[in-house]
């Protein structure tokens, strides 16, 4: 079984003192029922309800009073309730009664010794004005593709877990970590496929699972879309979109299509509902907040890597490389570190963000800005020697930061740099594998600066 890191956040959502009914988000096949399941071990007594059966729909579709339901469930389950117990109930596929999203709020109000949570696939479908969402009464985590810490965890690989915790990394597990992360970045995050890897340690049995999820979003659309032409343009841009990833995409004509601005954007943004894609665009600023240029064209990042990787058939240039900065033009690896960072955030307003200065006489990107302690620090995922960043050096002779980030293939090191116009700064270089440290690379630089 995985141990996901955001069971974690479930355990200090549920020691809260006015705790609220929770809403758990992600895509389909991330693992949110079986995170829910390992959660569960925590209370006395533990019932679970999918809304697409029939018998478990009943109480809700027949909701009178708040303590009428919790009866009604406990007794479809054969359950006896107890306040003295600790008790978890999980509402999945939520959306398939709509109504019952408003039962949230009397949980809350009524009845908050007993634990809730729900879950659903793209709630946002069944929002209209004759179903409440309880606004304020209710608060969210988001599940996302399994991360590299959890990758190992899932692999049994406990001493290369322990390293991974050693400040700085000691040079001898730089090798290993470093092949067990292209393995990572070579078949990606999604459960179901880490599973069956770690079961079997067969590459080839992957394949029909990789085409099993594809096919499950795409049979997904008619949930997803408003009318019949949107249909088309969804499954359009879920097949199309793998070879896009990574890329800062034009709406007119994506992948080589006839639709327009306004089809693919309106199509995009339901997706982006759904997480199975971000529209990641670009800020000019060097400082925060953040504000996102949404004039300018995004970048567009999926759901998962590994996915990507074997949707576009570049499975076997990973396998076997040194440097994932030489796969694919660098967009795997950019791609993954994206992944990363998104993947130890479990707010639902997360979002990456990467800088850009688009001039006449020049223009310039860097790949991501990460904000720790109130600066905007910008995050490189280059080969190559510090001379090279030329972008990041405009943006560091624009910001305020004394620190930037290079991830690479090699190994952690400390770099006195200085912009071509003269401003000194910190370059700290991490090796890839090592995105779920950056927070504690930064305070460990910052203190020994």
């Amino acid at each position: 079984m995985f141990n996901r890191e955001i069971v974690k956040e479930l355990v200090r959502w549920v020691n809260k003192q006015n705790r609220k009914p929770l809403v758990i988000r992600g895509a389909r096949q991330v693992g949110k029922t079986t995170v829910i399941n390992q959660f569960a071990g925590n209370f006395n007594q533990y019932l679970y309800l999918n809304l697409e059966l029939p018998a478990d729909r009943k109480p809700f579709q027949n909701f009178t009073d708040i303590q009428t339901l919790v009866q009604s469930i406990f007794f479809i389950k054969d359950l006896k309730y107890s306040e003295r117990a600790t008790t978890l109930i999980f509402i999945d596929e939520i959306q398939e009664v709509p109504e019952a999203l408003n039962t949230l709020r009397y949980f809350y109000e009524q009845m908050p010794e007993i634990a809730v949570v729900a879950a659903g696939s793209l709630l946002e479908t069944i929002f209209n004005n004759k179903v409440s969402f309880p606004v304020g009464r209710v608060e969210y985590l988001v599940v996302r593709p399994v991360s590299f810490v959890e990758f190992l965890n899932a692999l049994g690989e406990i001493a290369a877990l322990e390293q991974m915790s050693q400040f700085p990394l000691q040079s001898f597990a730089h090798d290993k970590l470093l092949k067990l992360f292209h393995t990572y970045a070579l078949i990606g995050g999604m459960p179901e496929i880490i599973s069956e890897y770690s079961a079997t340690n067969d590459l080839t049995s992957l394949a029909p699972i990789y085409n099993s999820l594809i096919a499950s979003y795409i049979d997904d659309v008619e949930k997803y879309a408003n009318n019949n032409t949107q249909v088309q343009v969804i499954r359009h841009l879920i097949k199309s979109s793998w070879a896009e990833a990574g890329k800062r995409i034009k709406f007119q004509g994506f992948g080589k299509s006839a639709y327009g601005s306004r089809e693919i954007g309106e199509s995009l943004r339901t997706l982006e509902k759904t997480l199975l894609l971000n529209l990641v665009y670009p800020t000019t600023g060097t400082r925060l907040p953040i504000i996102p240029e949404l004039q300018k064209s995004p970048r567009l990042h999926l759901l998962d890597t590994g996915l990507i990787n074997f949707s576009v058939g570049i499975q076997k240039e990973i396998i076997g490389t040194n440097d994932l900065n030489t796969v694919y033009n660098g967009t795997v690896i950019e791609h993954l570190v994206g992944q990363e960072l998104l993947a130890y955030n479990y707010q639902i307003l997360t979002a990456l963000s990467f800088w850009v200065r688009e001039k006449a006489t020049s223009t310039a990107e860097v790949d991501y800005v990460y904000v720790y302690n109130g600066v905007l620090v910008p995050i490189e995922v280059k080969s190559g020697t510090s001379g090279k960043l030329k972008s990041l050096h405009l943006f560091m002779d624009e910001s305020p930061s004394s620190y930037a980030i290079r991830f690479y293939a090699g190994q952690v090191l400390i770099t006195d740099a200085v912009t071509p116009k003269g401003k000194h700064f910190q370059l700290l270089s991490l090796p890839y594998f090592m995105v779920s440290q950056l927070d504690n690379y930064l305070a460990w630089l910052i203190k020994i600066s």
